[in-house]
């Protein structure tokens, strides 16, 4: 590794994914340094974080959180608010951020690093799908932005050391989620119990039910194309059970480049923070066995799946429609989280919502952000209010 630590930022360190990023940095104590953490409210986990890493400052956006952060009295000192995250991106002692956060709460501190020049590790869907036009301008050097999801970091790897013009289609890869076999019949009855509890991945509920009705993979595929710089017919999914193999790139020869490795978010970030080079294995992580390995692909049901096809529709139109499937798909997942529509009514409500809208093209990221609400608002009105 490098002859010095490199000084981290972690956006989102409560969530599943931070944690992966965080065990990478445990396992490094030599390569990396965690100066600032932020998460939205998890005061007792950010305090038990925080106690492990010593940082220099914590940020918890929801004020109310960063009060009780401070009533527990915890030395470290606390700050509230969106633009504490960006003054934590931008500090001059941050050389890396890792932006693991959901939502578009964090865009303009990720804008904020990439115009300072940080290393930036990426596992916020929404910065990219909504506020694509206005941030992927802002990388100033190859890698400089490090795609963290396991798919997105898959063809980033297949990517190292090829050429752009001879890149023909990607394939991100998608588990299937828990209902891959079920009905439609049966489809009715999923309950969002059900729907959180995802046969590979933890994650959280939102990221959870978004796999279970496969539109996370359609937004994956508009992230996709933002950050690989690909038209919509160049990125397609693929169900692979057991997610062992997490990307596919093919080339206008007809070969194929894939990355195989065990289901671990761990992998990824080690393979973010640790570029250009890799890290050594890390030991709480099993590595796949050869002899062992059975890799199938099917494609998926867009009839039974409907959000997919939704989510391709979308990046096919892109303008507002990316941001509309953002913000209709946060209102639906709550609305279903709350009883208040089934498990099939989530692509029917957010089909709704967006044929609703009226209005042009975004011309700045503000207007993306707030056509993104729009479509949120709509759904709450959509499905009985909040």
């Amino acid at each position: 590794m490098k002859n010095r630590r490199i000084k981290l930022a972690v956006i989102g360190a409560t969530g599943s994914v931070g944690s992966a990023v965080l065990d990478v940095c445990r396992a490094f104590p030599d390569s990396f340094e965690v100066v600032f953490l932020a998460a939205h409210s998890a005061v007792n986990k950010m305090i038990n974080i925080a106690q492990d890493f010593h940082p220099e400052a914590v940020v918890l956006t929801n004020p109310h959180a960063a009060s009780l952060f401070k009533g527990k009295g915890c030395s470290i000192p606390v700050f509230s608010g969106d633009e504490a995250l960006y003054t934590m991106a931008t500090h001059p002692h941050v050389d890396h951020v890792v932006f693991a956060s959901s939502g578009t709460a964090a865009i303009k501190a990720l804008q904020g690093a990439l115009k300072e020049g940080k290393e930036v590790s990426l596992a916020n869907k929404e910065s990219i799908v909504v506020g694509g036009p206005w941030v992927m301008p802002l990388v100033k050097r190859d890698s400089q932005l490090r795609p963290l999801d396991s798919e997105h970091n898959a063809i980033w790897q297949c990517l190292r050391g090829e050429m752009e013009r001879e890149v023909s289609k990607i394939y991100l890869t998608a588990s299937g989620g828990p209902f891959r076999t079920f009905t439609h019949k049966e489809l009715e009855s999923v309950t969002p119990s059900m729907a959180i509890a995802h046969p590979v991945w933890s994650m959280g509920h939102k990221l959870s039910i978004d796999s279970a009705t496969l539109m996370n993979k359609g937004i994956e595929l508009i992230e996709a194309m933002f950050l690989f710089r690909l038209q919509s017919k160049q990125v397609d999914a693929v169900i692979s059970p057991g997610s062992v193999v997490h990307g596919v790139v093919q080339f206008i020869d007809g070969s194929m480049k894939m990355l195989a490795s065990t289901p671990d978010m761990r992998l990824s970030a080690a393979s973010a923070l640790g570029y250009p080079e890799r890290l050594r294995a890390m030991s709480f992580v099993p590595e796949l066995s050869l002899k062992e390995l059975a890799i199938n692909f099917y494609p998926p049901n867009e009839k039974l799946f409907p959000c997919l096809a939704l989510a391709k529709e979308a990046a096919r139109r892109l303008g507002p429609y990316p941001a509309l499937l953002i913000g209709a798909d946060e209102g639906a997942i709550e609305a279903f989280v709350k009883n208040k529509i089934t498990f099939t009514q989530i692509p029917l409500v957010i089909e709704k919502a967006m044929a609703l809208y009226n209005g042009g093209t975004p011309t700045s990221l503000d207007e993306c952000i707030e056509i993104s609400q729009w479509a949120q608002r709509s759904v709450q009105e959509i499905t009985g209010g909040k």
